[in-house]
């Protein structure tokens, strides 16, 4: 077996549209990543309420969990491309009215609650349709795990950036400024998408209501035991495993004692992780073996956390956010890559609305939890519950495993992965 090379890690660039969605990304994902640090602090400087974060956030995805379904019946409807343009030109309203409210020192939380739950609205139609239109960017199937991996890449290289940048930003001159930034940065994306040249996907006259069609995508997510279980799995994590980031405003200013810079340096820390995790799962040649990475890298999530709520030195905490972000980005990606490579077209959208509501739906629940269990009895011990809940769904996973690898393998013979491998 060769050994992977570094060009090999960057194999699905060699697709014009990828490398053009890549380049755009890579840009408003940064401003994204500066808009999360800032409302979080803005909501954090106005309220000193881990509570208050809690429900910020829950406002935004809780709107992603509740239109989760119907949105994947729609992104199989449209053109892809078009919608996308839509939810980014949506994204950059969102976050330029964001950034009004606040240069104009009249923002209230009431406000920030309404335009989170804004977002929340367009992620639920964005997060499936780019996850489905990989497929029509990337002509050759070999090439998506690779083009998958190297999109998390991207996003957790752009939360390296973005967060570390926006602590400087918001120490300076504001939140204001990193609002203006991500909302000005999603015009990259939509010029990327209209220098596309697409070649569209077979129309097919949908005759089947909504119901039937959101009802055919629930049978066959309930139905296939790989998916299931992994969708399972994932939503465990983002209940409890996701549930820090709401939680570091507090560690930034009442556990280490910092500010703005501090929550910079810990969420950029998680980017570092992250952006390791990413480039290992780019250099991998097959999807073979991934279900190994999903139980491993969730148990190191569970232990990262135990130990970052113990911690109160900054180095400390620092080195072991680099654990979580790759243990969380490990579990995410992987998991994304699995079920990604065991649908059929037919049902790419609908099953990805799943995935988008195993995050949307399990994590404002958990945001929400970790503010009230941080309001009663401490960030540092919430944290610690959150992480000992992500070993005891590893060991659940364990369980399930041997029937997960025994389902999956009839597809990917099919695929002539088992004869490659």
């Amino acid at each position: 077996m060769t050994k992977p090379s570094i060009s090999h890690a960057w194999r699905s660039l060699r697709h014009r549209n990828f490398k053009l969605f890549f380049a755009g990304q890579s840009i408003s994902v940064m401003g994204t990543w500066m808009t999360r640090l800032a409302t979080s602090w803005l909501v954090y400087r106005m309220t000193h309420s881990a509570l208050l974060l809690g429900v910020v956030s829950f406002s935004g995805q809780i709107v992603s969990f509740l239109l989760g379904p119907f949105a994947g019946v729609w992104v199989e409807r449209w053109e892809r491309r078009r919608m996308l343009v839509w939810t980014q030109f949506g994204g950059a309203v969102q976050s330029l009215a964001l950034a009004v409210l606040t240069l104009m020192h009249v923002i209230t939380l009431w406000e920030i609650i309404a335009l989170t739950a804004m977002q929340g609205v367009i992620n639920a139609f964005d997060m499936p349709g780019r996850q489905s239109f990989l497929v029509q960017m990337v002509e050759d199937k070999e090439d998506l795990s690779n083009a998958i991996a190297l999109n998390s890449s991207m996003a957790n290289g752009a939360r390296l950036v973005g967060p570390a940048v926006a602590g400087l930003v918001v120490a300076r001159f504001g939140e204001g400024w990193c609002f203006l930034v991500d909302g000005l940065s999603y015009f990259a994306v939509i010029a990327s998408l209209e220098m596309m040249r697409i070649k569209p996907l077979d129309a097919k006259r949908v005759k089947a209501s909504m119901l039937v069609q959101m009802r055919e995508g629930w049978d066959y997510v309930r139905g296939f035991q790989p998916v299931r279980t992994i969708l399972m799995l994932f939503s465990v994590v983002s209940l409890m495993g996701y549930s820090w980031m709401v939680l570091l405003p507090v560690f930034a200013g009442s556990v280490l004692h910092g500010g703005a810079h501090t929550l910079g340096w810990l969420t950029g820390a998680s980017g570092v992780g992250a952006v390791i995790s990413a480039m290992s799962l780019a250099l991998r040649k097959t999807v073979l073996g991934l279900t190994r990475m999903v139980q491993v890298s969730v148990a190191l999530l569970g232990v990262a956390l135990i130990l970052f709520g113990f911690s109160h030195v900054l180095w400390l905490s620092i080195l072991l956010m680099m654990l979580v972000g790759f243990g969380m980005l490990q579990a995410a990606s992987a998991s994304n890559t699995i079920i990604q490579s065991l649908v059929t077209e037919g049902m790419r959208a609908r099953v990805m609305s799943y995935y988008t509501m195993a995050f949307f739906g399990a994590a404002p629940f958990g945001s929400l939890l970790a503010g009230v269990l941080a309001h009663l009895f401490g960030a540092p011990r919430t944290v610690m519950f959150t992480g000992a809940c992500c070993l005891v769904a590893a060991v659940w996973f364990s369980v399930k495993l041997p029937g997960v690898r025994a389902s999956m393998r009839p597809v990917y013979e099919a695929m002539g992965l088992m004869q490659r491998a």
